[in-house]
């Protein structure tokens, strides 16, 4: 296969055209390195390895790219990584990432179970949803879950005196606090429990008050 043409593209690319037809496009730096120019003779072996080598620049340059912004997991870095190259590259990018230090699941998942019971006020349910759904593996997500979740009708009082005190005057809004606390992911008896004792502590009173 003769290239025939090799054009710049948007976002760091080149598009390579083989035998007069369009045939892949590959990062441009990658193309340059390689040494190739207009009328070479490329092997299907020698274009797998292109962009195989160019595959795998992309994807260490997203993968840094997406890092300069805020802390990944392992498979969120590479679930988004494998957006713009195949998953295969994604992976290998970000397994070495991990080799160099640049991710670690344990300190992502301990600083994020943090922020979602400190600043969310989320259960411990939700918190090991949370990481589950962010690839942190289960041991570790049980482990930090157990080391780090407080009381659940503690931490609903506690959401109550900061976030939804003024809605418990009316039975609308107390019904809208308890879907709010649900979401978060707490059981209708921590809920039910907090409220009674919240409510009898600052002499609120919900006419008509919420099912038991």
């Amino acid at each position: 296969m003769m290239l025939s043409a090799a054009e710049p593209r948007r976002k760091g690319l080149t598009a390579l055209f083989l035998d007069g037809e369009f045939a892949v496009s590959v990062d441009t730096e990658t193309f340059v390195l390689s040494g190739y120019k207009l009328g070479a003779e490329l092997t299907d072996e020698q274009l797998h390895e292109l962009i195989q080598k160019s595959d795998a620049r992309r994807a260490q340059e997203k993968a840094l790219s997406l890092l300069e912004h805020r802390a990944h997991s392992r498979k969120e870095l590479a679930d988004k990584v494998a957006r713009v190259v195949p998953r295969e590259a994604a992976e290998r990018a970000a397994c070495h990432l991990e080799e160099l230090g640049l991710i670690n699941d344990e300190e992502y998942a301990r600083d994020l179970a943090a922020e979602l019971f400190e600043r969310k006020g989320c259960s411990a349910s939700r918190v090991r949803w949370e990481l589950a759904k962010k690839g942190i593996n289960r041991d570790l997500a049980e482990r930090i879950v157990e080391e780090n979740a407080p009381e659940p009708v503690q931490a609903i009082l506690r959401l109550l005196a900061r976030k939804y005190a003024r809605f418990l005057t009316d039975e609308k809004g107390r019904r809208r606090t308890v879907a709010a606390l649900q979401r978060l992911g707490y059981h209708w008896d921590d809920i039910k429990g907090a409220l009674r004792e919240f409510e009898e502590e600052n002499g609120v009173s919900a006419q008509g008050g919420a099912d038991d």
